[in-house]
This record gives structure tokens, C-alpha cells and sequence, in this order.
């Protein structure tokens, strides 16, 4: 009998969160979330079926994500009538130099994982908090850590470095890469789906309020758009993406900027908000009739399609280009616009698929294979924390399926 697993992912203002009880390659029983941390905290959860089975909120004063994650325990516990949790695993995005696979935590470990909160500061420390308060109110509940840096630590040497002094490199300065356990996920979905697929060049375009794009041969990362940090490559729904160092040293020496009003900015304030003046969300941007916002849209497209180029170059070639991620999954004007943008790469969509959106989105002769595959990371957590807690209802050969989608960041 599979024994029963959450799954928690915690964001900068919201942890999601799933519960697997049938095994670890089954879809989750329950999955939630807990959004709008710091403001007017909201909880929901629905069942497999995407029944509403939860709904509260509460005042935002004393509500961080340390009581965000006591609510979802508490909630765990009544969803499973008194059936105990065997173990929890959580969604860490960076791993550093020391972490390439999941591993189980303990206090050596949540240190080495503090230490690297500078290189994730949006991320990691609420990472830490989720990990800490149920190792406080569970002492002997047994966690995993799975990193999204982890899928990329196999990258060819050349794609890990930047051109600095070998001592800086050394110290851990390289690119790390992360939505690792995303493109694990979608590169298994997709050998499931197309078999042909398997050991070819495949793109995957991660899409959503933190974007990247990753670069595949035969299931393994060879390049990607994110690098020390977060915020590099793509724009973002807040941050900035790739940008000429020269502009942040700018801002320092002739607007007085120190290093926490330049990690706001490239955090907090650029990318879509920043360039429309308007919103992060894709959908608010759609609905607007500024010219602010058609401009943030076009810029979006326009770094997407750029860095398609560049890592169809790291590839020498592209078999298949992937849409994931909340935009890539949803916004079938990005997928549109885009696929323009690579014409020259043979793209062209079937419009009446790109507007379903999902599944195999091209024509079905003479086009480059363009997907929209639904992404899942908590199932790719909950499959890791079996594997390294050896705990019943694990196949490794065949990726869990979610019968409902989850939003990722």
C-alpha cells in the first residue's frame, strides 16, 4: 500500500502544495494553495476531480509562510482522517555546487541550504521557512529536498561558465540553470506522448511569471536562459532578465542605488510590470488597450524568440519545441506570436490546436513539432521523496500524470 506524501513548493507570496495518497505516480488526491502571503492570505484546495474542498482566509498580520505551512500540515492531516504522513518533499530552487540530486534533509543540510540563499533571495529563504516549521512541529518527519538546479549540473562545462577570473569560478560563481524539475517533467510527458521524440534536440519553452527556456538532447539539459540567478535570460513578469551589467553599475555610481534597490529592481519592478507600467499578468495586459502594454507583450515575445535562436545554435539543430509554464500553457497569442517569430525554423501552428492548447499544437506535415505539455512539478517531487525515502508506489520509468494543472512560478 503506497504510503501517503505532500508535496509543498513555496513561492515568494504563495505555497503550493499537493497530497499524494495512492503512490507516487498517481495523480494527487488534493492539491491547494495558500496565495497572497503578506497581503489577505487565501487558502483553497480541491480534490482529484477539481472539487472545492477548502476555502478560508485569514487577516495578514502574523501570517507568514512558517503559518502558511502549519495550515497546510493541519489541513494535510484532516484530508487524510487520521492517516499519518510518511515523509514531505519540497520544490528548493537552488542546490548550489553541492546538491544534484534530491536528498533527505537534516540540520547540515538546511545550513548548507541557507548559505545559498543570496543566489535565490526571492525564493530560497521561504524554501528554508516551509522546511524549518514542519521540522519544528514534526521533528521526525522525514524530508526531501529536490533542487531545480539539479537537472542542469550535467550540462556540458562550457555552458556552466561565465568569462571571469578562474578564482571567481572556482568560489561557485557559473551558471546553475533552473525549472529543473519542470523540464524533467515535461521532457518524460513528452517521450510518453512521442515515443520518436525520445533522444532528440527538443526546446522547452517554460513560459509564466518566472520564464526560462531550456536547451535538450536525449532527455539532458545542454543549455539554458537562467544562470547564477533567477532573474537572468528571459524578461519576467517582474524581473528583467539578461541585462548589460555596465546599466547596474550605472545606476550605482550616477542614481546613488545600493545593493538592495538594484536587486528590488530587477526583482520586483522590471519585466512585464516594469515596461508596461500596468501589471506582471499576462492576462491584465492582454485586456489592454495602452500601447504600454503591447509593447511590454512584443518585448516578451521578442526575448523568447531571440534566445531560440541562441540555444537552437548550443543544440546545432531543434527536433521539437515544447510550451509550458502558466503563460506557455495558457496564452495561445504568446504561442502565435511566437511561432512567427520562428518561421524560419519551420514552425508553423494549427490555430485550432494552438487554441485548445494542449497537446501537439503544429500541423501535421511540413511543420517544425511544437507541444503544449502541462507541466507538474510536485508530482516530479513526490516521485524523488519515494525514491530517496524507498517508499512504496515508485516507478521510475514513468512520470506521474495530474489530472489538474498546477500554475507554476
Amino acid at each position: 500500500m503506497a504510503e501517503p506524501i505532500a508535496v509543498i513548493n513555496a513561492g515568494s507570496s504563495s505555497i503550493k502544495f499537493a497530497l499524494y495518497t495512492a503512490g507516487a505516480n498517481q495523480p494527487a488526491a488534493f492539491r491547494g494553495q495558500v496565495e497572497r502571503i503578506g497581503s489577505a492570505p487565501h487558502l483553497s484546495i480541491s480534490d482529484l476531480g477539481g472539487n472545492a474542498v477548502a476555502d478560508e482566509q485569514w487577516p495578514a498580520e502574523g501570517f507568514d509562510h512558517r503559518k502558511a505551512t502549519s495550515v497546510i500540515f493541519e489541513q494535510a492531516i484532516q484530508l487524510l482522517r487520521g492517516t499519518p504522513v510518511a515523509a514531505v518533499g519540497h520544490r528548493v530552487v537552488h542546490g548550489g555546487t553541492d546538491f544534484a540530486a534530491p536528498i533527505r534533509i537534516d540540520d547540515e543540510i538546511i545550513g548548507k541550504l541557507r548559505a545559498l540563499c543570496p543566489l535565490a533571495p526571492l525564493h530560497q529563504p521561504h524554501n528554508l521557512a516551509a522546511i524549518e516549521a514542519i521540522a519544528e512541529a514534526a521533528p521526525h518527519m522525514p524530508q526531501v529536498a529536490c533542487f531545480d538546479t539539479a537537472f542542469h549540473r550535467n550540462q556540458p562545462e562550457l555552458a556552466q561558465l561565465f568569462a571571469l577570473p578562474r578564482e571567481i569560478t572556482q568560489s561557485g560563481v557559473r551558471r546553475y540553470g533552473f525549472h529543473g524539475l519542470s523540464y524533467e517533467f515535461v521532457s518524460q510527458r513528452l517521450r510518453e506522448l512521442a515515443p520518436g521524440l525520445g533522444d532528440a534536440r527538443v526546446l522547452i519553452a517554460h513560459l509564466g511569471n518566472g520564464a526560462s527556456m531550456c536547451a535538450m538532447r536525449a532527455g539532458r539539459s545542454m543549455a539554458t536562459t537562467m544562470g547564477f540567478t533567477a532573474v537572468d535570460g528571459l524578461m519576467m513578469g517582474t524581473r528583467c532578465g539578461n541585462i548589460d551589467p555596465g546599466v547596474l553599475i550605472y545606476l550605482m555610481d550616477e542614481r546613488g542605488m545600493g545593493p538592495r534597490d538594484i536587486e528590488d529592481l530587477i526583482y520586483k519592478r522590471s519585466g512585464l510590470l516594469g515596461v508596461s507600467g500596468i501589471s506582471s499578468d499576462m492576462r491584465s495586459l492582454r485586456a489592454s488597450n495602452d500601447s504600454s502594454a503591447a509593447q511590454a507583450i512584443d518585448l516578451f515575445v521578442y526575448r523568447i524568440v531571440r534566445e531560440i535562436g541562441s540555444l537552437v545554435a548550443a543544440m546545432s539543430g531543434i527536433d521539437a519545441l515544447v510550451f509550458t509554464g502558466g503563460i506557455g500553457e495558457r496564452d495561445a497569442a504568446t504561442r502565435s506570436a511566437v511561432a512567427r517569430g520562428c518561421s524560419w525554423l519551420g514552425v508553423e501552428l494549427d490555430e485550432m490546436r494552438n487554441q485548445m492548447g494542449e497537446g501537439l499544437i503544429s500541423i501535421d506535415e511540413g511543420s517544425l513539432p511544437v507541444w503544449v505539455i502541462r507541466t507538474d512539478e510536485e508530482s516530479m517531487v513526490a516521485r524523488h521523496t519515494a525514491e530517496v525515502l524507498g517508499l512504496a508506489g515508485t516507478d521510475k520509468a514513468r512520470p506521474a500524470q495530474s489530472d489538474v494543472a498546477s500554475a507554476p512560478n
